[in-house]
C-alpha cells in the first residue's frame, strides 16, 4: 500500500469537474488518504476491456490517459465527509457502470460498433442489405461505369484525327491526323478555351499514322506515312529516327530498316527501351532507342503459299512475350518474341482477304485479343484456342485502315468506333459486353466517322478522335479522376490589351493607309503590268551604245565621273574583220617601212612568185562571204 496525498472535495464538485481537472484536484490535494494503486490500474484495464466491446478499439496515449485519469476522478467521490472513512472500504472502486436494460444488453452484445444514439428507429440490418444489394448491382452492371455524363472537345483541325496517345498518368494527350500536325495538350495547364501548348509536324508531309507514349511516359512513338518511326521526348524534339533500308536487296531480313510506308508501332509493356514496328515492305522489326543504326529482329509474315504479306497493324502482349500482326490477306499471326521464324498461333481466314486489319488489342488478363477488321466486324479470339473465334459482331462500319478497339479497365467491356459516310448519320462509341458480347450501349459522337479509341484505366476517361479534326472527352464528375476535370474548372485567361500611346507621335504620311493606292481587285490586269515592267519580269536591259563598256556606261551625262567615262573608261574593242584590218595599213607600210622591213633590208631574199593559173582567178573572183565560210 502506498500512502498519497489528496484533497477532500465533495461528489458534486467531482461529477461538475472534466476529467483533466479532476486528475488537477487530485494532484494539488492537502488531506492524506490510504488507497490500493494496484486495484486501480486492474479496473482501468477491466474499464478498457469492457468499452472495447462496444467502440471500435482505436488505442492511442491520449485516450489511456484520459481513461486513467476518469478511474481516479470516480475513486475519490464521497457523499459525505462524515461517511468518508466509514463507506471507504465498501466504495465500487472505477467509473460507475452505465444503466442498460437486460434486452438492451442483448442487442449490444449482438450488434458490432457503437451504440445507437437514443430516439432512432430503423432496421439497420434491412437498410445495410439494401445498400449491398445496390453496390452489387452496381458492380455486376458494368454499363454504369461508363464515365458519359460530361464531355469536352477539342479541336484537333480540320482533317482526320488519325492518332490518340495519353501518358501513363494521364497527364497529357497528344494528337496527331492526316494534316502532318501533333499536337500537345496539358490537361493540367489548360483552361476552357482548350487550347493546345504546342503544335509541330514531326513527319513533314507525311500523315500520321500512330502515336504513343512509353510505360515510363518520358518518349512518345511516331509513326507516320514515310519509312522512318521517330521518337520524340515529351516536349516533341527529336530523340531518334530509325534508319531506311536498302529497297534493292530481295531478302528484307538482310536489309538494317524498312523500305517502304509504315503501318503501325507499339511500345513493349515491360521494357521501356523497345518498341516495334510493321510496314508495307512485309516486315515487322523490333527496335531498340538506344541504337537507331540497325533494327533488332525481323518477323516476316507469309500467305499460305508462302509468299509476302503485308501487316497492317501490330501489337505486344500484356507481358511482352508474343507479338501479333494482323495481314492483309485476313489473317492473324502470332510469334514468340525470342523465335522470329514460325509462327506460334496462326488463324489464316481471321477476317476477309483483301481486307485490312485495322487493329488488334490484348485484354488486361492476356487471354482474349480482339480484332478490328476492315470487312465490319469485331472478333474477340481465345489465345489457348486460336482456331476459330469466340465471339463475333458484324455491321460495324469501317472505312479507315486505323479503326481501333480498346477494352475497359475492368475487363468487363470492349469498345470501338463506327464510321459514316459525309452527311449520312453520324458516328458512334459502341459498347459490348466481353462476355455475352451483346451490344450495351451506344455514344453518338458526332456526323463523322469515330475513327480512334481509348479509355485510360487510371483517369476512367474515354477519348475519342473523328474524322472532321475533333477530339471528344468524356468523363464522369465521380467516376473520373483528374484529366478533363482540371481544365473545365478554369476561367479563361483574359487577353492582355495593348497600352495606349500617352504622348504624340509623328506618323509619315504616306505610311497611313489612306494615303496608300488602293489594291486592284483584277490580278489580270496587274500581271499584264507586270510583264512591261523590266524589273518586274525580270527582263535584260540592253546594251548602250556609245561610250561605256560592256554597254553599261550612257551615252549622256553632265557629272564628273560621266565625264571621267566617257574620256577614259571608251570602248576599244573592235568588232570588225581583222584581216581587213591590218591590210588597211598594207599600202603604208610598202611605202615607208619603219619598224619590221629596215632591219631585213639586206638580208631579205628577193621574193619569187609562182604564175597564177586558171583555178586562182576563178578562186579570186568567187565573193567574199564564200572565201570567209571557207
Amino acid at each position: 500500500l502506498l500512502n498519497v496525498s489528496i484533497s477532500t472535495v465533495s461528489s458534486a464538485d467531482w461529477r461538475s469537474a472534466s476529467p483533466t481537472q479532476g486528475f488537477l484536484i487530485f494532484l494539488l490535494g492537502k488531506k492524506a488518504r490510504t488507497f490500493d494503486l494496484d486495484a486501480i490500474f486492474e479496473q482501468t484495464r477491466r474499464t478498457a476491456i469492457e468499452r472495447s466491446q462496444h467502440e471500435p478499439i482505436f488505442v492511442c496515449l491520449t485516450d489511456y490517459l484520459f481513461t486513467l485519469s476518469d478511474g481516479f476522478s470516480c475513486l475519490f467521490r464521497q457523499k459525505d465527509d462524515s461517511e468518508s472513512d466509514a463507506s471507504s472500504d465498501s466504495e465500487v472502486i472505477g467509473p460507475p457502470i452505465p444503466s442498460q436494460s437486460a434486452a438492451q444488453e442483448q442487442e449490444d452484445d449482438e450488434l458490432v460498433g457503437p451504440p445507437l444514439p437514443p430516439g432512432y428507429t430503423g432496421s439497420t440490418a434491412d437498410s445495410d442489405d439494401e445498400d449491398e444489394d445496390t453496390q452489387d448491382d452496381d458492380d455486376d452492371n458494368p454499363v454504369k461505369k461508363i464515365p458519359d455524363t460530361h464531355e469536352i472537345t477539342l479541336q484537333h483541325g480540320t482533317k482526320t484525327v488519325s492518332a490518340l496517345a495519353l501518358d501513363p498518368s494521364g497527364a497529357r494527350l497528344v494528337t496527331g491526323g492526316y494534316d502532318y500536325d501533333v499536337r500537345f495538350w496539358d490537361f493540367a495547364g489548360m483552361d476552357q478555351a482548350l487550347q493546345a501548348f504546342r503544335s509541330l509536324q514531326p513527319c513533314e508531309c507525311h500523315q500520321i499514322k500512330t502515336l504513343q507514349y512509353s510505360i515510363t511516359g518520358d518518349v512518345i512513338l511516331v509513326i507516320s506515312g514515310s519509312a522512318q518511326a521517330k521518337v520524340l521526348d515529351r516536349d516533341g524534339f527529336n530523340v531518334m529516327e530509325c534508319i531506311k533500308g536498302d529497297q534493292y536487296i530481295v531478302d528484307m531480313a538482310n536489309t538494317k530498316g524498312h523500305t517502304a510506308m509504315l503501318n503501325c508501332g507499339d511500345w513493349h509493356p515491360k521494357m521501356k527501351e523497345e518498341f516495334m514496328t510493321c510496314s508495307n515492305d512485309g516486315t515487322v522489326r523490333t527496335w531498340d532507342v538506344k541504337s537507331e543504326k540497325t533494327h533488332k529482329s525481323v518477323f516476316k509474315p507469309r500467305s499460305f503459299q508462302g509468299k509476302k504479306v503485308v501487316p497492317t497493324c501490330c501489337t505486344y502482349s500484356r507481358d511482352g512475350k508474343l507479338i501479333a500482326a494482323g495481314c492483309q490477306d485476313g489473317s492473324i499471326q502470332i510469334w514468340d518474341r525470342n523465335l522470329s521464324v514460325h509462327t506460334k498461333f496462326h488463324c489464316r481466314q481471321a477476317h476477309t482477304p483483301g481486307s485490312d486489319t485495322s487493329c488488334l488489342a490484348f485484354s488486361y488478363d492476356g487471354t482474349t485479343l480482339a480484332s478490328r477488321g476492315g470487312d465490319d466486324t469485331l472478333k474477340t479470339w481465345d489465345i489457348r484456342n486460336f482456331r476459330k473465334p469466340v465471339h463475333v459482331a458484324t455491321g460495324l462500319t469501317n472505312y479507315f485502315s486505323m479503326t481501333d478497339c480498346c477494352f475497359s479497365p475492368d475487363d468487363k467491356l470492349l469498345v470501338t468506333g463506327t464510321s459514316v459516310r459525309k452527311d449520312e448519320g453520324s458516328g458512334k462509341l459502341v459498347f459490348f459486353d466481353r462476355l455475352s458480347f451483346q451490344r450495351v450501349y451506344d455514344i453518338e459522337v458526332t456526323n463523322a466517322s469515330v475513327v480512334r479509341c481509348l479509355w485510360h484505366p487510371k483517369l476512367n476517361q474515354i477519348m475519342a478522335g473523328t474524322a472532321n479534326g475533333l477530339v471528344k472527352v468524356y468523363y464522369d464528375p465521380v467516376k473520373s479522376h483528374r484529366g478533363a476535370k482540371l481544365c473545365v474548372v478554369k476561367s479563361k485567361r483574359k487577353e492582355k490589351h495593348a497600352e495606349t500611346l500617352t504622348q504624340d507621335y509623328i506618323i509619315t504620311p504616306h505610311a497611313l493607309p489612306m494615303f496608300r493606292e488602293a489594291r486592284q481587285r483584277s490580278t489580270r490586269k496587274q500581271l499584264e503590268k507586270d510583264r512591261l515592267d523590266p524589273r518586274k519580269s525580270h527582263k535584260p536591259e540592253p546594251p548602250v551604245s556609245g561610250p561605256g563598256r560592256g554597254g553599261r556606261v550612257a551615252a549622256h551625262g553632265g557629272t564628273l565621273s560621266s565625264f571621267i567615262v566617257k574620256n577614259i573608261a571608251l570602248d576599244k574593242t573592235d568588232d570588225s574583220n581583222p584581216r581587213e584590218a591590218i591590210l588597211r595599213h598594207a599600202k603604208e607600210a610598202m611605202e615607208n617601212p619603219y619598224w619590221v622591213a629596215p632591219a631585213y633590208k639586206k638580208t631579205q631574199p628577193e621574193p619569187m612568185f609562182a604564175e597564177e593559173s586558171e583555178e586562182d582567178e576563178e578562186a579570186e573572183k568567187e565573193p567574199e562571204w564564200k572565201k570567209r565560210k571557207i
